[in-house]
C-alpha cells in the first residue's frame, strides 16, 4: 500500500503513541525519516532511535522521552505537504513558539533544525515544527 505523505504518518504516529503513554513507537524507516529522528534526539525531544532490517525493509523504532510522567514532545506540526510545499528563504527562517521550539528545514546542506539552517544562512523546504 502506497502512502502519500510518509513524514505526517510518521508524526502521527510519534503524537498518538504519546498521548497514550507508550514507551517506544515502530514505523518504516527513510533517509529523511531518520534525519529528522536525528535532529528530535539531538535537541532533546526523544532519548533514542534504532533502525533494524525487516526481511528488504528498514523500520525504525523511537524510545518515547517523559518528564514526571508527561511527555516532553508537546507538538509535532507536519508545515509542507506533497500537495502545497512551504519554501523559505534563509531570511525567512521561522521561530517556533519564540524560540522554544524547532523548526525542521530540508536544505540543500541536507535536514537542519531552523536555528542551524540560520547560522549557516541557508533555506529550504520546512518540513515541520516541533515544541
Amino acid at each position: 500500500m502506497s502512502m502519500t505523505d510518509p513524514i505526517a504518518d510518521m508524526l502521527t504516529r510519534i503524537r498518538n503513541a504519546q498521548t497514550a503513554h507508550h514507551d517506544s513507537v515502530e514505523f518504516p524507516a527513510s533517509r529523511i525519516k531518520l534525519d529528522i529522528l536525528r535532529i528530535l534526539k539531538g535537541e532533546g525531544y526523544i532519548k533514542d532511535f534504532r533502525v533494524r532490517r525487516d526481511g528488504p525493509r528498514r523500520k525504525a523504532k523511537v524510545w518515547l522521552k517523559y518528564v514526571d510522567k508527561k511527555p516532553v514532545l508537546s507538538g509535532l506540526k507536519r508545515v509542507s505537504t506533497p500537495g502545497r510545499r512551504i519554501y523559505v528563504g534563509k531570511g525567512e527562517i521561522p521561530k517556533v513558539l519564540s524560540g522554544v521550539g524547532v523548526a525542521v528545514l530540508s536544505t540543500p546542506q541536507g535536514v537542519l533544525p531552523g536555528h542551524q539552517a540560520r547560522r549557516r544562512g541557508v533555506g529550504g523546504e520546512v518540513l515541520c515544527y516541533v515544541w
